[in-house]
């Protein structure tokens, strides 16, 4: 989570050195240990649930699968390539519910029935909101 908090690739000495300054007096694992635990670790987010029907906004952005960075320094292709990541979130709690991620040429409309289909069928919806490109 640093790592990508600052940007940064990862380095043992940070890392003790900001649980120095928060004051705990742990040992910091290995890149390598990190690497091979991460493929077993399974997270279990927690939801906090909204009160009564949910209220939905649903959205999309485009990420880059190629960085400025590496293209500069290697060079690459002038076309990037780069995925859209198609959000919905709970409008009460502000967390992500449901996530997809697409291709570029995929449009946002043909998205959006997977992103209700992960809501629970016991679950009632009160609005879905989204932008002009969902009405197609």
């Amino acid at each position: 989570m640093l790592r990508n908090w600052f940007e940064q690739p990862w380095r043992g000495g940070f890392v003790e050195s900001q649980l120095r300054l928060i004051g705990l007096d742990w040992t910091v694992p290995e890149i390598s240990t990190l690497s091979r635990r991460q493929k077993t670790l399974a997270v279990n987010i927690p939801y906090r649930g909204s009160k009564g029907p949910l209220h939905l906004l649903i959205d999309s952005t485009g990420i880059k699968v190629e960085g400025q960075w590496h293209a500069r320094n290697h060079g690459g292709a002038k076309q990037r390539v780069w995925r859209k990541i198609h959000l919905r979130i709970d409008e009460q709690t502000l967390e992500v519910r449901a996530v997809e991620i697409t291709g570029s040429q995929i449009g946002h409309a043909p998205v959006l029935p997977d992103l209700l289909d992960q809501i629970p069928a016991d679950q009632e919806i009160g609005s879905v909101t989204a932008d002009g490109a969902y009405d197609t």
